[in-house]
């Protein structure tokens, strides 16, 4: 049964080929004159500010590893291009045996979209620290100061630290975005 109306599908890459099956399938749509099937292909990625050894640099993270969107209309043709692009395993809610797979939601494909615009306005901050670390604080009011790491909480993207302030230590709560550097 084909579809008529164009909706989101995710391809399963080889680990590491997300980008090469995102160029070849979109040279495979245009040399086969597929345009018109295969509209968009995504690799999920964000932005990520990324603190290591003091330094701080933004790198693009891939939000889902070994996965690719391909906004597309489900014909045979399209869905034998796709699936036969070098690179792709399958297509995810496929159950084998030539069966077409199941689209994402609108909601879905929104919520991954919408993450990717937020990340290129706000890169999510991670830090390569761990307890006994010495940082530097760069913002905020313990900025200046420089303390040793008591607790890290990724989840939250904050970590704790031993300060001394007014001749005595204090724990400070700073988020990742604050530390400048990791000594």
């Amino acid at each position: 049964m084909e579809s008529t109306e164009k909706r989101w599908y995710v391809l399963h890459t080889y680990s590491g080929y997300e980008n090469r099956v995102k160029s070849n399938l979109e040279s495979r749509a245009q040399s086969m004159g597929m345009q018109d099937y295969i509209f968009r292909v995504v690799v999920p990625e964000e932005k990520v500010r990324q603190v290591k050894d003091g330094e701080a640099k933004e790198i693009e993270e891939k939000t889902f590893p070994g996965y690719v969107l391909v906004e597309m209309v489900m014909t045979d043709q399209a869905w034998y291009i796709a699936r036969n692009t070098p690179g792709v395993t399958g297509f995810l809610g496929s159950h084998g045996g030539g069966s077409k797979p199941t689209p994402l939601l609108p909601e879905e494909v929104d919520r991954i979209l919408k993450r990717m615009d937020d990340s290129e306005e706000t890169p999510r901050t991670d830090i390569d620290v761990k307890v006994g670390d010495t940082v530097k604080i760069i913002a905020g009011p313990f900025a200046d100061m420089v303390g040793k790491v008591t607790e890290v909480d990724h989840d939250k993207l904050k970590l704790r630290a031993e300060i001394e302030m007014f001749g005595r230590l204090t724990s400070a709560e700073v988020g990742f975005d604050q530390i400048d550097s990791v000594e």
